[in-house]
């Protein structure tokens, strides 16, 4: 079960540790402005070059979401209708969770993930 995407003290001390204070987290806080949501955006270019990448993927492809992630919601959609390797895999949605499952519902990640892998032998 997700731990409602909390981290436990020690986990967010860890997080901290090599920034001496906060003007040392500047950086990390621009990450969702770089989230290209506007077609002016200089990442638009490659982001459709993925997409084309996405669209010929072949191979076994898991959409894992939380339905608490803003940033990311709804981005399964895209993925089952358009990647061939989407088609026909166990996707999930993990409630509370946030943007990084492997944080905060490592467990359900990781189950899924070997499903996926069980049910796609090479």
């Amino acid at each position: 079960m997700s731990n409602g995407g909390l981290l436990s003290p020690e986990e967010q001390q860890a997080y901290g540790a090599p920034f001496p204070d906060a003007s040392y987290l500047a950086g990390g806080r621009q990450f969702p402005t770089l989230v290209p949501i506007f077609p002016d955006n200089p990442a638009i270019s490659a982001n459709r070059a993925a997409w084309s990448v996405f669209e010929q993927w072949q191979k076994p492809l898991l959409c894992a979401f939380s339905d608490s992630d803003p940033v990311t919601a709804g981005g399964d959609v895209r993925f089952k209708a358009s990647a061939p390797g989407a088609q026909g895999q166990a996707h999930i949605t993990i409630e509370g969770a946030g943007h990084f499952l492997q944080e905060h519902s490592p467990q359900e990640l990781a189950e899924a993930t070997m499903k996926l892998m069980a049910d796609n032998p090479l």
